[in-house]
């Protein structure tokens, strides 16, 4: 048995060890390590999660200062997989594929697996998107992280590397490239670029042929060279033998809607690459339906499936609330009945009603009417359309249900609310158009206006949910802040201050309200609005764009707006959280003292993180200095995809843990 190959997991603290050890395999990056590619048996310069054999020689040569790497490792990230010969085996299959003749590398196409559907495509192999970033500023990295994030719809893994120090040949091995990069000066590559543009356009570059690519250029129009980097990698690429999926884009210095437009055609093109670097070109808008929530098709032989909608008698105990108005009290009845499973909420209340008691009071009508809402089991339902057992699971061969009326509103009698306080609130927002004058279309039924598809699509989306009840039930701040207007209200605002037929007049009596106390600020949390299934993803977003809009506009003041202005300098784009980070950083180097007094820094040694991850990788923790100065240790815990969540974590936070 013999070392095979060495990669390295998530979690290095870059302190050098490895490289001092074994300098000719490990070579320590600002960011981690890598393992160096004369090293290895496939030529990548990566930390090798693809765990590619180590070359014989340097197997022979180095394998104890691997070993010795590996102990010397004080986070133990450097893994040392063993094998038998392994490594010989990969470099012959290798070396055969090369010399192999041209019926061999046809025969070995057409034995690739064959994409039979959508989630064939979406779901299986590498499904790696590369994504580049050449920025002065930070616009091009906050873009190229968002991007990656996006990306996550389409089934793509987004990865984004900084160009400075970025290993260009490696990308010859990839299928999906993207690269956003904005000008800097007179035309010129930004900084952290310069070196990687330099190496791409010499004789050392490898060849793209296979490697699918977009470009995504920023600058400002009021210099002579617009977007002029942009322009040199999109055609570098081509000229390299890359395919261009789509055509590169020109942003002006407003970069968010135009690129958000463009990520709409990007994203699905890049999508249809399968994980054998073919591309699907017919199934970019099976892709496009598939994301924004279209059905893709039934399934079976003939095309069309019939599911099962009957259930067996199955027993229940349904707790539902009681108040009597006339004596101001409040309890809970339950029953224990015997019903088939695939009845609805709204039959289950009518039986009881006409079976056991007839006082019974909530509001009946269709199945879609957004009056009937009530909450089972903390969820947030149409009765109409939701079946007994399909809320809870059965234990000791019995469901339980409890039932109760919408949280926010005045209730009127056990289940009915008043919902005209939402309609109170919608009236105070001033709903109502005031247009401003734009470009029309001369039609035969006289001028019209016109909007692009990215745009109408977003605002049909943000206003495309079923109850403004549910919406409004859905915030927990609702209950407990009574000049608070609501997300039902605020999404509408938002969709209002973001439609292009809005005049200026209209947009800054909008911005006011939402930045009013009783605006978007007094909404704490936007993770419970999140998990209603009834609320759709693009509303969560919506209200997160007004907060984001509203804390910008003014300047992050305000104790809640510094929380997630330290939060942007301390994670970055690196979309992880760890509490020591937060802890250090968030705080501040002056409140440490305080802390002292407090109780919060004595938790936080004694380990306690809202993670639930170790709180110290290493010794590093305990010795960096207090306010993080330069750059960031890796002590990240857990990952944070929604921005949602980190507002959660920061009030948590507010209340000293």
């Amino acid at each position: 048995m013999s070392i095979f190959s060495v990669y390295i997991e998530e979690g290095c603290i870059t302190c050098d060890a490895c490289e001092d050890a074994a300098p000719e395999v490990f070579e320590v990056t600002d960011d981690t390590c890598f393992i160096k590619s004369d090293a290895r048996i496939d030529g990548g310069f990566d930390r090798n999660d693809t765990k590619s054999g180590l070359k014989k020689e340097v197997v022979e040569t180095f394998s104890d200062d691997i070993l010795d790497a590996a102990d010397a490792c004080p986070v133990d990230v450097i893994i040392v997989l063993e094998g038998d010969q392994k490594e010989e085996e990969s470099e012959s299959s290798l070396e055969e594929n090369i010399v192999a003749p041209a019926e061999s590398l046809e025969e070995t196409i057409e034995e690739q697996p064959v994409i039979e559907g959508l989630e064939d495509l979406l779901f299986a192999g590498d499904r790696s998107l590369e994504i580049l970033f050449g920025s002065q500023s930070g616009n091009s990295e906050a873009l190229a992280s968002k991007m990656a994030k996006e990306a996550k719809a389409y089934g793509l893994e987004g990865n984004v590397h900084d160009m400075d120090g970025f290993d260009f040949n490696s990308l010859a091995s990839k299928k999906r490239v993207v690269v956003v990069c904005s000008t800097w000066g007179e035309g010129e590559q930004p900084d952290n670029a310069e070196d990687l543009w330099k190496f791409a356009t010499s004789e050392s570059a490898s060849s793209m042929e296979g490697v699918f690519f977009a470009v995504c250029a920023l600058g400002d129009t009021s210099y002579e060279f617009f977007c002029e980097s942009g322009k040199e990698w999109d055609k570098q690429f081509e000229t390299l033998g890359a395919t261009r999926l789509v055509d590169r884009i020109d942003c002006d210095v407003d970069y968010d809607a135009p690129a958000a437009e463009w990520l709409l055609d990007a994203l699905p093109a890049l999508a249809a690459v399968d994980s054998t670097g073919k591309y699907h070109e017919e199934m970019v808008e099976s892709i496009k339906d598939y994301v924004n929530g279209s059905d893709v098709g039934a399934e079976g032989e003939d095309g069309f499936t019939i599911p099962k909608i009957t259930a067996d008698l199955m027993q229940f105990e349904v707790s539902i609330f009681r108040y009597d108005p006339t004596t101001a009290s409040t309890g809970s009845d339950t029953w224990l009945c015997e019903l088939p499973g695939h009845i609805s909420v709204i039959d289950l209340l009518r039986s009881l009603k006409n079976t056991q008691d007839g006082s019974l009071t909530f509001r009946d009508g269709f199945s879609d009417d957004p009056n009937t809402a009530v909450c089972v089991n903390g969820k947030l339902i149409l009765p109409g359309r939701t079946r007994i057992d399909s809320l809870a699971p059965e234990r000791n061969n019995k469901i339980s249900l409890r039932i109760e009326p919408l949280a926010g509103f005045d209730v009127i009698r056990d289940l009915a609310i008043d919902p005209w306080s939402l309609e109170r609130k919608r009236e105070s927002a001033k709903p109502w158009m005031i247009a401003a004058t734009r470009e029309g279309l001369s039609t035969p039924q006289g001028p019209i206006g016109k909007m692009s598809p990215s745009e109408a699509s977003k605002l049909h989306a943000i206003c495309d949910y079923q109850s403004q009840n549910i919406l409004q039930a859905s915030s927990e701040a609702t209950p407990h802040a009574n000049g608070y207007l609501g997300p039902a209200v605020i999404v509408r605002a938002w969709a209002r201050r973001i439609d292009s037929r809005t005049s200026v007049s209209k947009r800054e009596e909008i911005d006011q309200l939402l930045s009013s106390p009783d605006g978007i600020k007094a909404e704490t949390d936007l993770a419970p609005i999140k998990r209603q299934e009834l609320v759709p993803p693009k509303v969560v977003e919506a209200l997160l764009e007004a907060k984001n809009s509203v804390l910008t506009m003014d300047g992050f003041n305000g104790k809640h707006g510094k929380h997630v202005w330290w939060y942007a300098w301390t994670v970055k784009s690196s979309g992880l959280v760890n509490d020591t980070v937060i802890y250090r950083q968030a705080l501040g180097p002056f409140a440490l003292l305080g802390n002292l007094f407090s109780g919060v820094t004595a938790r936080m040694v004694l380990g306690f993180t809202r993670t639930g991850g170790n709180m110290f990788n290493g010794q590093l923790g305990m010795v960096a200095p207090p306010a993080g100065i330069g750059k960031m240790p890796k002590q990240f815990n857990s990952s944070v995809d929604r921005h949602h969540e980190v507002i959660a974590i920061f009030n948590e936070l507010d209340g000293r843990f």
